[in-house]
């Protein structure tokens, strides 16, 4: 085994400056132990024993997250882990693990008075290491929560994304082997002999039906009641192929009464190929009306994916809306939305100025808030999500409510604690709420507060219009 000396104590920068005779008894107070690869150091929710030293090897740190141990921290020779004066945490985090054979020496916890009363320098740098450990703890955290919210939307993304795709693909397949029709249909048109008046009328009669068309969504009941007519009207006129031509003409906006406006204008002979001229035009429209209408999703997604992610922005603080934000959240949050039948009822103050903010910290707040409030209300398999913005004085206030089964009254003061979570095992890491409570106090100087009763919780979040 390695011996723990003085002068290796004082090889950690922390301890340097440390007297002696304060190392000695740190030295002469702890046990000293040697773990085989695989040895747990302590296991999460256990209480901390003590100060831990890593004297030889290596220690991993395991959290559980979606019910798959991932690891948070490898610490190595030289390193300090475990309890340390005025330290808040009292249980442990997660699972350490030695990865290979390693040693360790531990100042039993009980020592801590004792330490506290009649060693201050080492006292002191012990606490010097603990805000080392915060900090880089903090920054570890804050880059998992990311990568976790990011993974949040990956799925419902991928979903979101897919559907668009799918039909670009799936209509261009369908146009063009629409289109290799064409030569075919055109030759019977040119067959019939319509003169270039009757042409004209007839395109000018289709300009007109199409132009009044009404945006008004047909029931069920309506569309197969036009669909009838339409059938009837093309049976009655010998025109071949009428139930794709009926479907197709109700979908435009044509009812008997246009195909009788139409029909004024050619002969009996000439009627079936126009009006099979007529529904190709039809189909051709909208097939290029569906792949750009899926263009434009996939656009409004990759915008949003860029807003939300800040990919082509600094980090500094900007002066940005509040709505952009919660928007483009519900866009990414889209598929988790509908998937669990809820209802996005939005009010934004008109009157709320820019914010200076950081665009990318608070959109993590809002994936946060609002990804919570979609679980809160999927075990009722529907919900209404309420989020409304104000401007109080010098300050924007955003109410993020929802009216799942709410936070129990014994539970609510913990909910913004590290590793606190509600949530099934597997299905949250706690550290959520602590990194929007983080990110409004801490980064913009705000404050963030939950009201709960059963059928309703709402989170308050308020930022000053000017933080600094």
């Amino acid at each position: 085994m390695q011996q723990v000396t003085i002068p290796w104590l004082k090889s950690i920068e922390a301890l340097n400056p440390v007297p002696d005779e304060q190392l000695q008894w740190l030295i002469d107070n702890s046990d000293h132990q040697e773990l085989n690869e695989g040895d747990y150091i302590f296991k999460r929710d256990m209480p901390l024993d003590g100060t831990i030293f890593i004297v030889a090897g290596r220690i991993r740190i395991y959290l559980m997250r979606n019910g798959v141990r991932s690891e948070l921290v490898s610490m190595h020779e030289r390193q300090v882990t475990g309890f340390l004066p005025y330290s808040r945490a009292k249980v442990a985090i997660g699972d350490g693990i030695a990865v290979e054979t390693t040693q360790i020496m531990m100042l039993p916890r009980e020592k801590c008075p004792e330490l506290i009363r009649d060693f201050y320098e080492l006292t002191q740098a012990l606490v010097s290491l603990m805000s080392d450990r915060v900090r880089d703890s903090t920054a570890i955290i804050q880059q998992n929560e990311k990568m976790m919210a990011l993974g949040k939307l990956s799925a419902g993304l991928a979903h979101e994304l897919n559907n668009p795709a799918s039909s670009i693909v799936r209509n261009a397949a369908l146009l063009k082997q629409h289109l290799k029709a064409q030569p075919q249909l055109f030759a019977k048109l040119l067959a019939v002999n319509l003169d270039a008046d009757k042409v004209a009328a007839v395109k000018a009669e289709m300009t007109r039906i199409l132009d009044s068309k009404k945006d008004d969504r047909l029931t069920l009941r309506e569309r197969s009641r036009l669909e009838g007519e339409l059938l009837d009207w093309f049976e009655e006129h010998e025109i071949d192929d009428s139930d794709e031509m009926a479907e197709n003409f109700v979908e435009q906006g044509f009812n008997s009464a246009d195909l009788d406006a139409i029909y004024r204008h050619v002969t009996p002979e000439a009627a079936a190929p126009v009006f099979r001229w007529i529904n190709d035009n039809l189909l051709s429209e909208k097939m290029v009306a569906d792949i750009h209408h899926a263009s434009e999703r996939i656009a409004d997604l990759i915008t949003s994916i860029k807003t939300f992610t800040h990919m082509d922005r600094g980090q500094d603080r900007q002066y940005a809306t509040v709505d952009t934000g919660i928007r483009n959240t519900l866009n990414m949050l889209g598929h988790k939305i509908r998937a669990n039948n809820i209802t996005v009822v939005q009010e934004y103050d008109p009157e709320l100025p820019l914010v200076k903010m950081l665009v990318g910290e608070l959109n993590q707040v809002w994936t946060n808030l609002i990804d919570n409030a979609i679980d809160a209300m999927s075990a009722n398999s529907k919900g209404t999500l309420s989020i409304h913005t104000r401007k109080d004085r010098e300050f924007a206030e955003i109410i993020i409510a929802d009216d799942g089964p709410g936070i129990a009254g014994d539970i609510r003061s913990r909910i913004f604690d590290p590793f606190f979570t509600t949530k099934e095992m597997g299905k949250g890491t706690g550290m959520g709420l602590e990194v929007v409570q983080r990110i409004i106090k801490q980064q913009h100087q705000g404050s963030v507060k939950v009201n709960s009763e059963p059928g309703k919780t709402e989170f308050i979040v308020c930022i000053p219009i000017e933080s600094c």
